[in-house]
């Protein structure tokens, strides 16, 4: 009977310690990378003003792992937010980062006349 509650103990610590040590796939980058839903969480935050909460999303999609197309996406937004929050260095710095995945990027058509990313963005862009 001992040896019985022995080996149920050691099977169930097993299955445990398998269970804690598993990832998630979504935690795995470039081979699972998948921070798209977090991305579009970010922007729908973004489009709904919720500023903090994309900024946290926007983040998280880019440590899960975006194609680069989705990553200048992600910094854009990023840009967009710090701009608007009188944060300049750090609107800058995600222009500069989306510029380098992509030198040719550039703002769609209605975001290039904004008051404040737009003078920014091109400043940006005319430093390369």
């Amino acid at each position: 009977m001992h040896i019985g509650r022995t080996l149920i103990f050691a099977v169930t610590v097993t299955v445990l310690y398998g269970c804690a040590t598993t990832q998630d796939e979504s935690e795995l980058s470039p081979a699972g990378q998948r921070g798209e839903p977090s991305l579009l969480s970010g922007i729908r935050n973004y489009e709904d003003g919720k500023y903090n909460e994309a900024v946290k999303a926007l983040q998280s999609s880019l440590n899960r792992g975006l194609s680069d197309q989705e990553q200048v996406r992600a910094h854009k937004y990023l840009a967009f937010i710090h701009c608007v929050s009188e944060q300049d260095a750090k609107c800058r710095s995600h222009f500069r980062m989306a510029l380098t995945i992509n030198p040719r990027f550039e703002l769609e058509p209605a975001e290039t006349g904004h008051p404040i990313w737009g003078p920014v963005f091109r400043s940006v862009k005319n430093q390369r």
